[in-house]
């Protein structure tokens, strides 16, 4: 069995630990892997990762009863979307646990396991973790691609997060009033070195943050060893991206909440009263 490991960034440290059999890093750009028996690299001539499919379906040559995970990024997804299909493989979501021709997989926000068997090709989208050291030597591999043209431009001045990667986490949901009361939890985060996620209806429906900060089973699935839950109600939808989180606080005004079922520490309060003394605490 071989697990192939396809990333544009060098944090697989989650992919490699999760990893059984040989294991085979493709890599997507110019990052350095670790923690591989083997890596080999598709260079992008500056052009997105996304349109460097063809070369990446090249490199992976997968057979019955292989593993491809790929880290859960933007340019990820749609990897692992383009595998999917040309393996005609299916993508094992709320992977968990990963063994030679078994998965478990997280169902329903993580309060139950699926415990699941495979033949063939199967394709993964699991969190960055950290960089692994030392970095292996990476050979190159076909550079085949689409021929992509710029269409548009839409700038924005979000500044891009990697929720994969973040180690704490402050999650925030429609308890927040207005967009600029956001900036609350962005002094949270900064107080404990964090990033700023948030629930879907404030991507989707008020378009206050970027997509790549969702957290969900849409978005990110994520574990950081922190994660802060301010205004979220707890629909499944979120807690099976963050229930694998270390510890998890959360804070909201409405008791009867699900989120708190996935509380380790609790707080019932009124968020515009709860965050601002937090963050002059963390700042003694």
């Amino acid at each position: 069995m071989t697990t192939w490991i396809v990333t544009t960034e060098p944090e697989v440290s989650a992919a490699v630990d999760m990893a059984i059999g040989q294991t085979v890093g493709v890599i997507v750009g110019d990052a350095q892997i670790g923690g591989v028996d083997r890596a080999v690299r598709v260079e992008t001539g500056g052009a997105p990762a996304e349109a460097m499919v063809p070369a990446v379906l090249e490199a992976v040559q997968a057979e019955p009863g292989d593993v491809i995970l790929v880290i859960n990024n933007a340019e990820g997804r749609v990897l692992a979307g383009a595998l999917s299909a040309s393996k005609n493989a299916p993508v094992l979501r709320g992977l968990r646990e990963l063994g030679e021709g078994t998965a478990v997989l997280g169902r329903y926000g993580g309060i139950t396991h699926e415990h699941v068997k495979f033949d063939g090709v199967v394709v993964g989208l699991v969190a960055s973790g950290e960089i692994v050291e030392p970095a292996v030597d990476a050979e190159l591999v076909g550079t085949s691609s689409y021929d992509v043209t710029v269409a548009s431009e839409d700038i924005g001045v979000a500044v891009p997060v990697n929720l994969s990667a973040a180690t704490r986490i402050v999650g925030v949901g429609r308890g927040f009033m207005n967009q600029e009361d956001l900036e609350l939890a962005r002094h949270l985060a900064q107080a404990i070195g964090g990033e700023v996620g948030c629930t879907r209806p404030l991507v989707e429906g008020h378009g206050w943050l970027e997509r790549d900060a969702y957290l969900g089973v849409s978005g990110h699935t994520v574990a950081p060893e922190l994660y802060i839950s301010v205004g979220i109600s707890g629909q499944i939808h979120h807690t099976a991206g963050i229930d694998e989180s270390e510890t998890i606080v959360v804070i909201n005004n409405d008791e009867t909440a699900a989120i708190f079922d996935f509380a380790d520490y609790a707080i019932v309060g009124n968020l515009y009263e709860v965050l601002p003394k937090m963050v002059e605490a963390l700042k003694k």
